[in-house]
């Protein structure tokens, strides 16, 4: 008879393009995928897809059936949600976060996410915003919190809120104290973002007059702090990512005022629609950005 296990199948292998990667995201084997279709085809007595060389393409049944399929999974979640009880989801959030995430506010989330959904598991990566992206329509993941701007559009985005620079330094590197200027920042190695990205681009524009700034990139803030905190150079950094060091006196600000712009984040998702757990996800992470941080 056919179950909602049919139908599933249907949705996860038009998303992924491929029996292999529907498994993979079902917990199951490719067998018992190319089974279900079978199955679901056979009782409806259609061809819903077409299968060459490994590629997996919808026929024009195939895409006529599948506003209805997504609106069947749709309904159960529904009616999951109407029952009143987050225990009863029980899934797989595939979650992509950026670095500068990952190292403030993503552990309060990853517990407040437990609390509220406790039979959902997180899978969590950690990328670049761009790369973010690219897993996000390649359905990958499920829902990312990343900083813009974004060269594609999803169907969904809920701002989260930005986070200004500031620039650091350790205490004994050879910087005047109060207002410094351009020359004083210029003379050493800046520590940033990796090539490419916005504020790269931003801090070679505002140092260009003064001549090829020394500027240090990396696509791992992490070690772009531990840079700056070895005196190896000036490190201009979301200002979420050195409260603590700040605290401890093991960095101090310097007093330059132009910054580059602040990164903004948001949380996303490509689902459409999506499960009701997902978007709770977004609204969560939403009410859990770090309040020190202006707000978008």
């Amino acid at each position: 008879m056919l179950n909602l296990k049919h139908i599933e199948a249907f949705v996860t292998v038009a998303d992924l393009g491929s029996f292999r990667r529907a498994a993979e995201r079902l917990n199951t084997t490719q067998p018992n995928i190319s089974n279900r279709i079978a199955q679901l085809e056979a009782q409806l007595d259609v061809v819903l897809m077409e299968r060459d060389a490994g590629s997996v393409r919808l026929t024009q049944k195939g895409k006529s059936m599948m506003d209805a399929a997504r609106k069947v999974l749709a309904a159960l979640d529904g009616f999951l949600a109407a029952a009143d009880d987050d225990t009863l989801f029980r899934n797989t959030l595939r979650l992509g976060v950026s670095e500068m995430v990952a190292h403030t506010w993503l552990r309060p989330f990853l517990l407040a996410m437990k609390g509220r959904f406790p039979n959902i598991t997180v899978e969590l990566t950690v990328d670049l915003s761009a790369n973010l992206t690219k897993a996000l329509f390649d359905h990958d993941l499920d829902l990312a919190f990343q900083n813009g701007p974004f060269d594609r559009t999803t169907s969904y985005s809920l701002t989260l809120g930005q986070s200004p620079y500031v620039w650091i330094a350790a205490p004994d590197l050879d910087l005047p104290h109060g207002a410094l200027g351009p020359q004083d920042i210029f003379r050493h190695p800046i520590l940033t973002h990796a090539r490419g990205t916005v504020p790269f681009r931003q801090l070679e524009d505002h140092f260009r007059p003064l001549g090829p700034a020394r500027l240090v990139p990396s696509s791992n803030m992490s070690a772009c702090l531990q840079m700056a905190l070895d005196g190896l150079g000036i490190a201009c950094l979301p200002r979420a990512m050195v409260t603590a060091p700040l605290a401890a006196g093991a960095l101090r600000v310097l007093d330059y005022p132009w910054h580059p712009d602040a990164l903004r984040f948001h949380a996303r998702h490509d689902a459409d629609p999506a499960a009701p757990f997902v978007t709770e996800a977004a609204l969560l992470a939403q009410r859990l950005f770090p309040p020190e941080d202006i707000k978008s």
